[in-house]
């Protein structure tokens, strides 16, 4: 739905009735993902798609029907489903649709028109429903702030499956992803679970690596995994080339403390340093521990690092800053290879993020799953 977010909150705050249809689920070669939408006012207009046009003229009559009857609805449609491809779904996949009226009476429409402004205006918002579940909670929503914060309720007896669910949420916004969510009985009072929607209105968060060396090249494809926009910058050109690092959304030739002055950064940055070249090393240092990021990593041996702290107190980086820095980067994982080392890497980034400890599950009295409220340091995101 938040694909379509400026146009659906000119309707709501227009006070028009409408009704989305939102994908829900998809399977083979179905043409568009979770979340995208078709929405039609009580006046008949659409806007949106959620197949490219093969079952677009179905998805409108269910929403000409939620409109009238009021009631949610989740449809599936797919190549062995006659209906379905009586109405032109003949790519071979499947898609689950759910159809949901916003009319005057709707218990999720403010929380809705919430989450569409915000999502219109450009800020990091998340849109929370239940596709999967008890019938009356089928629609019902929560809009979600990147601080974790959230707007809306599943109802009275739900408060802890609230928390879940926006903490659920907070998650997939850090990353920018839109997916799905199987929450289990336990903690949800739902007989068998449910599945919530969690649309993400946010760029992927940066991660810049400092450094084109082989080590870069399986930290780019960790950091691609975990939903990042990554970025490798060197002042070589001739190790900065899109031949050895195909995966990357980014390659900048420059020295990497001028690039860092110039690219823009939030906090949900993550710098990762990987030349272990102090002429490159400690300028960069300089500034990104002074900046407002989630994560300043640097790469080196226990001396390499000595050396690197001893040089930036003589730039004048004051304690704070420097406890900043996590340096050698990455957890003991006793990482030998590339790949071993950007799971290291990767680990401490998800810890961080995630206010993890890094110490084993087995035999700890650590929560399996953090709510992402305490992170593990201050300068984490």
């Amino acid at each position: 739905m938040l694909d379509i977010a400026g146009e659906l909150a000119r309707w709501a705050e227009e006070g028009r009735e409408f009704a989305v249809a939102t994908v829900v689920a998809v399977g083979g070669s179905a043409p568009r993902g979770p979340g995208a939408a078709l929405a039609v006012d009580s006046e008949g207009t659409a806007v949106g798609s959620v197949s490219g046009g093969c079952v677009e003229g179905a998805v409108y009559d269910l929403c000409v029907q939620a409109l009238e009857d009021g009631g949610t609805v989740v449809e599936r449609f797919g190549y062995s489903d006659e209906d379905a491809f009586a109405v032109g779904l003949t790519c071979g996949g499947v898609i689950d649709v759910m159809v949901t009226p916003f009319g005057a009476g709707s218990p999720a429409r403010e929380v809705v028109r919430s989450a569409l402004s915000a999502a219109a205006s450009g800020e990091p918002t998340a849109l929370v429903r239940v596709v999967r579940g008890p019938a009356e909670l089928l629609g019902m929503a929560l809009s979600v702030r990147s601080d974790g914060s959230y707007e809306g309720s599943y109802g009275s007896g739900f408060s802890e499956l609230d928390r879940t669910a926006a903490a659920e949420a907070r998650a997939m916004l850090d990353a920018g992803r839109t997916g799905t969510r199987d929450l289990a009985e336990d903690g949800t009072r739902c007989p068998g679970g449910l599945t919530l929607l969690v649309e993400s209105n946010v760029p992927p968060p940066r991660m810049i690596v400092f450094g084109a060396i082989d080590f870069a090249s399986a930290l780019v494809r960790a950091g691609k995994f975990l939903g990042y926009h990554v970025t490798v910058c060197d002042a070589r050109p001739v190790f900065a080339t899109r031949a050895r690092f195909p995966e990357a959304d980014d390659l900048v030739v420059d020295w990497p403390h001028r690039y860092l002055r110039r690219t823009a950064t939030d906090r949900r940055t993550v710098l990762c340093v990987l030349t272990h070249d102090a002429k490159f090393d400690v300028p960069l240092l300089e500034q990104a521990l002074r900046l407002p990021v989630a994560f300043v990593g640097a790469m080196g041996s226990r001396r390499t690092h000595a050396d690197r702290d001893r040089k930036l107190r003589e730039a004048g980086l004051e304690e704070s800053e420097l406890g900043r820095l996590r340096s050698p980067i990455g957890l003991d994982l006793g990482a030998r290879t590339p790949e071993e080392t950007a799971l290291s890497i990767a680990a401490e980034i998800v810890a961080a993020r995630r206010g993890g400890t890094g110490v084993p599950l087995t035999g700890s009295a650590t929560p399996i799953h953090h709510d992402g409220r305490r992170p593990a340091r201050a300068d984490a995101a």
